[in-house]
C-alpha cells in the first residue's frame, strides 16, 4: 500500500507528520483549530479540528495518525455544522466588549467565527462575571474571556515546568486559575508571558502602559527618551504585514520621533557594556576557579525562576544587569547634562520584546532617590498599536538614524536577541582578550541553532577549552540547575532565555502563525551584525569613551554600582498559612514555621511535628498558636522559623525548644513580677 493519505479527494504523501491536522495543513488546507500548537502537547479540547475518516467516522485530526489509506473529508456539511455549534457555544459565555478588546484585532475567536460564518448566537449564556486579574505588572488576565482551550496551562508546564495556572472545578464551574485560587503576582509566575502568547482571545494579554507613555509625551515639561532592543528591529514589521525578520529599524526611529520623543536609543549599546561587564566577571571566576559555571542575567524570567526554586545557584549568576537596565541607570547618569534636564524631568521608555522586562522595571533595586531607571516598558505589540493610533502609515515613513551616543552598537550587541547570542557575544570578547590575537572569524556557528538545550565545546588557546550550555525554555533550565547542583556536569557559561528562540521569541512580540517567524528573525538579526562595520563589544568606541568619561575601570566600583545588581530568595506563594496549634489564653505566642521547598527538604516538616508533639505534651496549647507559612525568603539558610518576634534560620529540633522556652518565660515575665508585688 501506498504511504498516501486521500485527502478530499487528492492524494498527499505521508512524510513524518504527526497527525493528520499537520498532514491536511500540508495539503493546503488550513483547518481551524484553537488548542493545537506544533510546540505543545496534543490536546483535543476545541473540537474544531474535526474531520471525517471513511470507516472511522468523524474524528479529532491532531490526535488521529496519518496511515496509508485512510479516506478523509474535511468540509463536510455535518462537519461544518459542528464547528459552527461548538464556537456559538463558546460565544454565548464570552465577554462581549469585543471591540475594546486588547486581543480585538488578533483574537482567533473573531477570525474562527467570521471564517465559519457565525452571524448570531443562538445559545443563552449561562456566564456568571468573575473579577478581572489586574495585579501582574506583565500580565492581565480576564477569566471572562477564557475559552478553556488549556493552550496557557499546557506551555507553562510544558515549555516553562512551572505550572503558575491549571484548571481547577468540574463541569460548567470549570475555569483556568492561578494555585489556590490566587492572583497572578500571589503566585509563582515568573511574567514571562507566554500563556498570553498562546492565548487565542483576550483572557490574557500583555499589561499596557501605552496611557502612561502618552501622557509624558504630551508633557511639555518632561524630555522623553526610547531604547529599541535588538530583538525589536525584526518583529515590528509583522504587526504591519511584513515578513517576519525584517529589518525596520530606520522606520521605527520614524515613528518614535513622529510620536513625540526626544532622543531614540539602541538597547544594543547596553548590550556592548554587558558583554564587556560579564565576560571580564567571567573570566575572573575561571582565573579563580570558584562559581562556576556563570549563568547569564539578561533575561527577567529566568532570574525570578532562579531566585524562586533555585535559591542555591544564585551565586553563579552574572551580577551584570540586563541591558535594560544598565541603559537605564547609565541614562540617569549621562543624559541630564548633556541633555540639560533634571533628573526628575528625564523619562526613559523602553521597547521590548518582553513582558517580565515590565516586572523587572519596577523592582525597588531599579530604583534610587524615588526615581526608576527605566520608567515605562513597551512591547513591540504595544508600540505597534501606538503607531496605529498616531494615524502613521508604517511602511511609507522614510528611516531615520538613532541618536548618539548611546544610539552606537557592535552586532555583538545586537545578537542578544537570539538564543546563543549573548554566549556568541561573549566569546568574541573572550577568546580574544585570553589568545591576545585578534579574531579573524567573530562567528562561533557551534553555540548557534534552535533546540532548547544545546552544548558546545570551544577552544580558546592551546590547553585550554570552555564548555558551554544554550538553553531556552525555563523547562529546559530546570533540568540543567538540576544538573549542575548535583555536580553532574562542568560547564563554563549557561546561558538561559526563557522563551523559546531567545527574545526574538517574546511574549510582546506580535503574534505569528508563521512556522519559522522565529527562525526568520533570528537570520534577521545575524543579517543586521554582518551589515554593521563593527562585530565586537571591545570594537565599541564610544562604550570605551563611557568608561573613560562616565564610569571609570571595567568592575570598578562606579561600574559596579551602575551596572550591577543583586540577587535574593523570593517567597514562592503568598499570604497562605496553615494553622495546626490555635493558642486561646489572651494573645498567644505565634510560631511560624516555613514549609517552602527549600526548607521542607532541609527538614521543616519533622521540625513542625516536633514542635506540635513538644507543645501537645507540655500543656502550652493554649499559649501557643502554630503556623505552617509558605516563605520567609531565606530559602538558603532554612529551615527557618520565627517564634515571637525571633528568626532562627538553619533552625533544628534542640534550637526551636530552647528558643519556645526562652519566649514563653519572657512573657511570663511581668506576670510573676505582678505576682511578686
Amino acid at each position: 500500500m501506498s504511504d498516501f493519505v486521500i485527502v478530499d479527494g487528492k492524494e498527499v504523501r505521508i512524510e513524518g507528520e504527526r497527525n493528520l491536522l499537520e498532514l491536511i495543513r500540508k495539503a493546503g488546507i488550513d483547518i481551524p483549530t484553537f488548542c493545537y500548537h506544533s510546540r505543545l502537547s496534543v490536546y483535543g479540547a476545541c473540537r474544531l479540528c474535526l474531520v471525517e475518516v471513511e470507516g472511522r467516522g468523524i474524528v479529532a485530526s491532531c490526535s488521529t495518525l496519518p496511515e496509508p489509506g485512510l479516506k478523509v473529508k474535511t468540509a463536510t456539511q455535518e462537519i461544518r455544522e459542528i464547528r459552527k455549534i461548538a464556537v456559538e457555544l463558546l460565544l454565548a459565555n464570552h465577554e462581549k466588549a469585543c471591540p475594546t478588546c486588547a486581543k480585538s484585532a488578533a483574537c482567533q475567536l473573531q477570525a474562527i467565527a467570521r471564517r465559519l460564518g457565525v452571524d448570531e448566537v443562538r445559545f443563552h449564556s449561562t456566564h456568571q462575571p468573575a473579577p478581572v486579574d489586574r495585579t501582574s505588572p506583565s500580565l492581565v488576565r480576564d477569566p471572562n474571556k477564557c475559552i478553556l482551550c488549556g493552550d496557557c496551562v499546557r506551555v507553562c508546564h510544558e515549555v516553562q515546568g512551572i505550572g503558575a495556572i491549571d484548571f481547577a472545578h468540574r463541569g460548567a464551574q470549570t475555569a483556568v486559575v492561578p494555585a489556590f485560587g490566587k492572583d497572578l503576582k500571589q503566585v509563582e509566575c515568573v511574567y514571562c508571558g507566554q500563556c498570553a502568547s498562546v492565548c487565542p482571545t483576550g483572557s490574557l494579554t500583555v499589561r499596557s502602559e501605552i496611557d502612561a507613555v502618552w501622557a509624558d509625551l504630551s508633557d511639555p515639561n518632561k524630555t522623553v527618551v526610547a531604547q529599541i532592543a535588538p530583538a525589536v528591529r525584526v518583529a515590528l514589521g509583522e504587526h504591519f504585514g511584513m515578513a517576519p525578520g525584517t529589518v525596520t529599524m530606520g522606520q521605527i526611529v520614524a515613528a518614535l520621533k513622529a510620536m513625540g520623543f526626544d532622543h531614540v536609543y539602541d538597547t544594543s549599546f547596553a548590550a556592548d557594556l554587558t558583554v564587556i561587564e560579564e565576560a571580564n566577571e567571567f573570566l575572573a571566576r575561571k582565573e579563580k576557579g570558584e562559581r562556576l559555571p556563570i549563568f547569564t542575567s539578561c533575561c527577567p524570567a529566568w532570574v525570578k525562576f532562579a531566585e524562586q526554586y533555585y535559591p542555591a545557584l544564585l551565586p553563579h549568576l552574572s551580577s551584570c544587569r540586563s541591558p535594560q537596565q544598565m541603559f537605564g541607570a547609565l541614562a540617569r547618569e549621562v543624559l541630564p547634562e548633556r541633555l540639560g534636564v533634571r533628573n526628575k524631568e528625564l523619562v526613559v521608555v523602553s521597547i521590548m520584546p518582553c513582558t517580565a522586562k515590565k516586572f523587572e522595571a519596577k523592582q525597588e533595586k531599579f530604583v534610587t532617590d524615588g526615581i526608576p531607571d527605566v520608567d515605562h516598558v513597551l512591547t513591540t505589540q504595544e508600540l505597534g498599536r501606538m503607531i496605529e493610533e498616531r494615524g502613521l502609515r508604517f511602511h511609507r515613513l522614510e528611516p531615520e538614524s538613532l541618536d548618539m551616543p548611546l544610539g552606537f552598537k557592535t552586532g555583538a550587541g545586537v545578537i542578544f536577541g537570539t538564543s546563543g547570542g549573548v554566549t556568541e557575544a561573549v566569546l568574541r570578547y573572550a577568546v580574544e582578550k585570553v589568545s591576545g590575537v585578534q579574531l579573524q572569524s567573530v562567528d562561533f556557528k557551534a553555540v548557534r541553532g534552535e533546540e532548547g538545550l544545546r552544548e558546545a565545546t570551544v577552544s580558546v588557546v592551546a590547553g585550554v577549552t570552555l564548555k558551554l550550555a544554550i538553553v531556552h525554555g525555563l523547562a529546559n533550565a530546570r533540568r540543567v540547575a538540576e544538573r549542575v547542583l548535583a555536580g553532574e556536569c562542568d560547564y563554563d557559561i549557561v546561558e538561559v532565555m526563557s522563551c523559546p528562540g531567545g527574545c526574538i521569541g517574546g511574549a510582546g512580540q506580535p503574534v505569528s502563525r508563521e512556522p519559522d517567524a522565529v527562525r526568520q528573525r533570528a537570520r534577521g538579526l545575524y543579517n543586521s551584525d554582518k551589515m554593521l562595520e563593527f562585530h565586537k563589544s571591545q570594537d565599541n568606541y564610544v562604550v570605551n569613551e563611557c568608561y573613560q568619561q562616565h564610569l571609570g575601570e571595567v568592575g570598578g566600583e562606579k561600574a559596579h554600582r551602575l551596572l550591577h545588581t543583586h540577587y535574593s530568595s523570593r517567597r514562592r506563594i503568598t499570604d497562605e498559612e496553615i494553622s495546626l496549634v490555635n493558642g486561646s489564653n489572651g494573645a498567644p505566642l505565634a510560631v511560624n514555621v516555613c514549609i517552602g521547598t527549600s526548607c521542607m527538604v532541609r527538614g521543616s516538616q519533622r521540625l513542625l511535628q516536633a514542635l506540635v508533639e513538644h507543645i501537645e505534651e507540655r500543656g502550652l496549647v493554649d499559649a501557643v498558636d502554630v503556623k505552617a507559612t509558605f516563605c520567609f525568603e531565606r530559602c538558603d539558610r532554612g529551615p527557618t522559623v520565627a517564634i515571637g518576634d525571633t528568626v532562627i534560620e538553619r533552625c533544628t529540633v534542640q534550637k526551636a525548644f530552647e528558643a519556645l522556652e526562652q519566649a514563653l518565660a519572657e512573657a511570663r515575665a511581668p506576670e510573676l513580677a505582678a505576682a511578686g508585688d
